[in-house]
């Protein structure tokens, strides 16, 4: 009997230690898909600047959840905060952006990469049910320091003429 349970660990642990069996076991990470990493340019810690170089807030761009989203933080230089959350959704094949801004601003955006930045857009509608349309772009620019453009415009002609609401320029710290 003692040579039966000898034979029955030595098995034991020879499959719970073998490389090839583990890995059959461990499941695929769930955000392994090449384009969940497509706005990582965008993570890390921000000196954001105007177009006329006067500080426009700082930012802070982490990855959550196991690399499945990200969340920005967003001080601004003026007192205003602002928070975000982004996944890419692949099921339908987009980004998904919520921003939340004290403020009071809520922006539902969705798009993707396009000719290598992030752009994202989406409606929002006033209190007079007029509605506003919002196009966001972040471009990386390299560096270093690495820099980030991001280049919010909004339209309120139906993407006939557009507005830019915000243009800053992102300086990792």
């Amino acid at each position: 009997m003692k040579s039966a349970w000898s034979f029955a660990g030595v098995v034991a642990l020879v499959v719970c230690t073998s490389p090839g069996i583990l890995a059959a076991q461990s499941p695929p990470a769930a955000c392994a898909r090449a384009e969940h990493r497509q706005f990582d340019f965008w993570l890390g810690e921000w000196n954001v600047t105007l177009p006329n170089g006067r500080a426009a807030g700082t930012n802070h761009i982490q990855s959550i959840n196991a690399g499945c989203g990200l969340r920005e933080e967003w001080k601004g230089a003026g007192g205003s905060t602002g928070t975000s959350l982004n996944a890419f959704d692949p099921v339908s094949g987009r980004w998904h952006q919520t921003w939340i801004g004290s403020d009071g601003t809520l922006l539902l955006l969705d798009g993707g990469l396009r000719d290598g930045a992030m752009e994202l857009s989406g409606v929002t509608t006033g209190a007079d049910g007029a509605k506003t349309l919002h196009r966001i772009r972040w471009t990386p620019l390299g560096g270093p320091p690495a820099a980030v453009r991001q280049l919010w415009e909004s339209s309120t002609d139906d993407g006939k003429t557009w507005t830019v609401a915000f243009d800053g320029k992102y300086e990792r710290r």
